[in-house]
């Protein structure tokens, strides 16, 4: 199910079938819906139809081409509506220097006047930009926009605006218009490139209905249940499924607007793409400066703060329908050979199933059970997957902090030696930290006869 955090259900477009079209939406996909006010004039229709639908949410605001007509009882207004549950941002507000249809200055005070609001009501904002990325980023920076946050509305700027907006604690968020092809407005049209650097956990979807529909509806009204098309493209861009995608922004969504309840039970099996994980432990031997266990309790939308260790029965429980995977691979929020009984168990279950099984692990398995754990591992681990993270011990040490001293570097080295042995697929892992050597890691890779896999910074799962 989705989350359209931007849309325009009470404009005029939809005066004739309104009522139908939000009456079925839930039936195609749309779990819920983000109807946004862009004029005083359309509040009370946009605040309406939110009350009159669970599933609906209303932002309000004045678009950066209507800011001239505002005035102090706008501001007033503003502020006693949304005191209401179902208003959950303000916005959208912003700068539009492409069309100019309010002077600039007007739409800068109109602008800094929305965060002030946003501050103090708590809501986030919804932002509208165009043509005027540093003129806005000046803004949200003198304002202290980052204390309530938000969504960039639509967002058509480069990586690094992307980079400073994220940092000041907004989202990113893409309509239809990443489908059109690839020469816009006579430029080269670089969706790809940027969402590639986005990090999937900062990327809200959005249609912008009735406007921006997206390929293959180019040319019809929009409409919130042709967001499918736009999860596509990001899917084919990330290399996930639409269901990841689905997911992963639907929990972006709910934590920047704070609507719906979160699932604060950590999960035993968690699926990404094709493949399914199993998250065993959130114990670990080492405590990575780049860990996502430290920032946060999700990986792909999903939440592996397990309040308990899964014993055998519960996981198996869980397989049951496995074999709709290509393959489980054992990696949660703790090191899996920690419980290596319970890994070989769940080995052989699956082995008889022929699914074919890889383990993700910081190498210390041999420092844990103070023996060779490798043998045992024959005939049931199909890959591995070994973090190395560093070319020498001074740099590992720094970065992963690991509970056995600094000569573990040496026995990770030692296991991955040894997993060639028993383990049919050998790998180091390295996130591509700054100061990392990441050619020497390769070469040691390459010494060792193993394969090599750089895995970006922020970017897990």
């Amino acid at each position: 199910m989705f989350i359209d955090s931007h849309c325009h259900l009470s404009f005029p477009q939809y005066e004739q079938d309104r009522t139908e079209l939000i009456n079925r939406l839930q039936n195609e996909g749309i779990d819920y819906a983000v109807d946004i006010g862009t004029e005083e004039d359309n509040w009370a229709n946009v605040l309406s139809l939110s009350q009159q639908y669970d599933f609906i949410y209303s932002a309000l605001g004045v678009h950066p081409h209507e800011a001239q007509k505002i005035n102090d009882q706008t501001w007033e207004r503003l502020k006693k509506l949304s005191k209401d549950k179902k208003v959950i941002a303000i916005g959208e507000t912003g700068l539009d220097f492409y069309r100019n249809l309010s002077p600039k200055e007007i739409q800068i005070a109109a602008f800094r006047k929305h965060i002030q609001i946003a501050k103090e009501t708590g809501k986030p904002l919804i932002i509208h930009i165009r043509d005027a990325y540093q003129d806005a980023i000046t803004v949200i920076k003198e304002e202290k926009a980052y204390e309530c946050g938000g969504v960039i509305h639509c967002f058509s700027g480069t990586y690094e605006s992307a980079k400073i907006l994220m940092d000041e604690n907004f989202f990113i968020s893409f309509a239809g218009q990443i489908t059109f092809p690839p020469v816009r407005h006579g430029g080269k049209n670089n969706y790809p490139e940027l969402i590639k650097k986005i990090p999937i956990e900062k990327i809200l979807i959005e249609t912008d209905a009735p406007y921006l529909s997206p390929v293959p509806k180019r040319g019809q009204r929009n409409e919130p249940a042709f967001i499918k098309y736009t999860a596509q493209k990001i899917a084919g861009i990330k290399g996930l499924s639409v269901e990841d995608i689905a997911r992963i922004t639907s929990l972006n969504a709910k934590q920047v607007f704070s609507i719906s309840v979160i699932k604060n039970e950590g999960r035993i099996t968690y699926p990404i793409r094709n493949s399914l994980y199993l998250n065993l432990t959130n114990r670990c031997t080492s405590e990575c400066a780049f860990c996502v266990r430290y920032k946060t309790d999700f990986v792909k939308g999903h939440n592996l703060r397990l309040h308990k260790e899964p014993e055998l029965e519960e996981i198996l429980n869980e397989l049951k329908d496995v074999e709709k995977y290509k393959e489980v691979v054992f990696c949660g929020f703790g090191e899996p050979l920690i419980r290596l009984d319970l890994v070989k168990e769940i080995c052989k279950n699956l082995k008889k199933r022929n699914i074919p099984v890889r383990i993700d692990t910081n190498g210390h398995g041999n420092l844990i059970h103070k023996r060779n754990i490798l043998p045992e591992l024959k005939g049931l681990v199909d890959s591995i997957s070994i973090s190395l993270n560093a070319e020498n011990e001074e740099k590992y040490f720094k970065i992963c902090h690991p509970s056995f001293g600094k000569e573990t570097y040496a026995k990770v080295i030692e296991f991955i030696k040894e997993a060639k042995k028993y383990i049919p697929e050998v790998n180091i892992s390295v996130v591509g930290l700054p100061g990392v050597d990441i050619e020497k890691c390769k070469s040691i890779a390459l010494e060792l006869g193993v394969g090599f896999r750089l895995r970006e910074y922020d970017e897990v799962g």
